[in-house]
C-alpha cells in the first residue's frame, strides 16, 4: 500500500459484482480488500482497518447489518451499503446501525466509485473544518456537539452517529430554526445535485430523530428541515 493511498473493504457475496467493484476501485488509485460473507467481513475490518466499506445488506453468515453493528462498535468507519430490495425499513435499519449512504441494485460502477470518493470528502472536510476549532462545543438547549471529539448528547444521554449524520446535525445546528432546503443539504453534504437522490436526505432525518428524539427536527413539507432548539 502506497503512502497515502486509502483501503477500500469490499464485502460482497456475488463474486461478479465483487470483483467488478474492486477493479473500478483500483483503478481509482485505492488499495482494494474483499470479503464475502458476514464473519469474514467483520474480522477483515478488524485486520485491515479500513477508510471505507462498501457493505452489501444480503450476506451469508450474518447479514450486512449485523456487519455494520459490530464493525462500528469498534470504531466509527464510513460505510456505503448496497441492498437490492427498495425497501425503506431495510435503509432505515442500515442508516440506524451506522451505514452512512446506500445504493440499490442494480447500479452504475462509476457512479458507486463516485459515491465512495463524496463520502471520503466529507470526512475529510470534517476533519479539517473542525480541527481549527479546539473547544468550540455547541449547546443548543439540552442538546451537546463536540465537533472536535465527534460526541452528541442529549439530556446528557451519549447518542451514536455515524459520519454523515454527524455531519448533517452539525450543518442544522450551525443555523438553528432556519429552514434548509433538502437540495441544499444534499449537495453541501453529500456533494449531489440530483433532486431525485433527496430521499437519501429524507432517511438521515429519520435516523436522527430516532436516535435524538423526534422533536429536534421540524419538516417544513415541500421545503426542508429545520433544528428546533431543544428546551
Amino acid at each position: 500500500m502506497r503512502e497515502g493511498q486509502r483501503r477500500i473493504l469490499v464485502v460482497e457475496d456475488e463474486l461478479t459484482i465483487a470483483e467488478s467493484i474492486a477493479a473500478r476501485l483500483r483503478a481509482e488509485g485505492f488499495e482494494v480488500e474483499l470479503a464475502h460473507d458476514g464473519p469474514s467481513a467483520v474480522a477483515k475490518a478488524e485486520q485491515v482497518v479500513p477508510d471505507l466499506i462498501v457493505l452489501d445488506l444480503m450476506l451469508p453468515g450474518f447479514d450486512g447489518l449485523e456487519v455494520c453493528r459490530q464493525v462500528q462498535a469498534h470504531r466509527p468507519v464510513p460505510v456505503l451499503m448496497l441492498t437490492a430490495r427498495d425497501d425503506e425499513t431495510d435503509l432505515l435499519v442500515g442508516l440506524a446501525v451506522g451505514a452512512d449512504d446506500y445504493m440499490t441494485k442494480p447500479f452504475s460502477i462509476r457512479e458507486l466509485a463516485a459515491r465512495v470518493h463524496a463520502l471520503l470528502r466529507r470526512v475529510d472536510r470534517s476533519v479539517d473544518h473542525f480541527g481549527k476549532r479546539p473547544g468550540s462545543t455547541i449547546v443548543l438547549g439540552d442538546l451537546e456537539i463536540d465537533p472536535v471529539e465527534r460526541r452528541v448528547q442529549r439530556a446528557g444521554e451519549p447518542a451514536h452517529l455515524t459520519p454523515t449524520e454527524f455531519e448533517l446535525l452539525a450543518h442544522l445546528a450551525g443555523r438553528p430554526r432556519a429552514v434548509v432546503p433538502r437540495e441544499r443539504l444534499l449537495s453541501e453534504i453529500w456533494g449531489w445535485t440530483d433532486p431525485a437522490a433527496t430521499r437519501t436526505v429524507d432517511s438521515h432525518i429519520k435516523a436522527l430523530r430516532r436516535k435524538l428524539g423526534a422533536d429536534l427536527i421540524r419538516t417544513v413539507h415541500g421545503v426542508g428541515y429545520a433544528l428546533e432548539v431543544p428546551k
